[in-house]
Formats: C-alpha cells, sequence, structure tokens
C-alpha cells in the first residue's frame, strides 16, 4: 500500500458531533483555510439529563454588537466611525470605573 493510497479500511466509527471548524475526512484529503464564526447567545445555558425542572428562572443577556463587528472585521481596516465609538465607550468605562 503506498503513502497516498485511496482506500481505508474501518471495521466501525461513530462520529457524534462535528461543530465550527472541524471536519471529518477519509482518504487522501489537505484540508486548509479552516475559519469558524460563530454568536451563541444564552441567557440560562444549556441543560442535559433527564427529569430537570427548572423553577422562578430569570435571565438577563447583554449583547454588544461592537464586540460581533469586530470579530468579523479580521483583515480589513475599521471604519473611522467605529473607531470613534469604541473610542468613546472605552473613555466613558474608565470614568465608570473606580
Amino acid at each position: 500500500m503506498s503513502y497516498l493510497s485511496p482506500y481505508f479500511f474501518i471495521g466501525n466509527i461513530r462520529i457524534g458531533s462535528v461543530e465550527n471548524a472541524s471536519c471529518v475526512n477519509l482518504g487522501n484529503n489537505l484540508p486548509h483555510g479552516f475559519e469558524s464564526h460563530q454568536k451563541n447567545n444564552q441567557g440560562l445555558g444549556n441543560v442535559y439529563g433527564d427529569g430537570n425542572t427548572l423553577k422562578d428562572l430569570r435571565s438577563l443577556l447583554s449583547d454588544s454588537a461592537i464586540l460581533d463587528m469586530l470579530s468579523h472585521q479580521k483583515d480589513e481596516p475599521l471604519p473611522e466611525w467605529m473607531e470613534k465609538i469604541i473610542e468613546e465607550q472605552m473613555k466613558k468605562a474608565a470614568q465608570d470605573s473606580p
């Protein structure tokens, strides 16, 4: 069998999940350029298992849209208007902090 053989022998394989910038490859592959952006807002989180009970639940989620914009601008410079907003927010946070 050569190094780059197209043959593979697997008796059994079970994949629970493939998420984000992951992949399952069989054979000769050269995956590259994986990039993942994900946003998941949850006020509570996850509840797993059987017989769970949630009573009197209250939740507050604060989501800053500015952070979302920054994560998608990796290779491009920020627009001037966004830099001003960030600068103003940083000044305000510095004034409000003890």
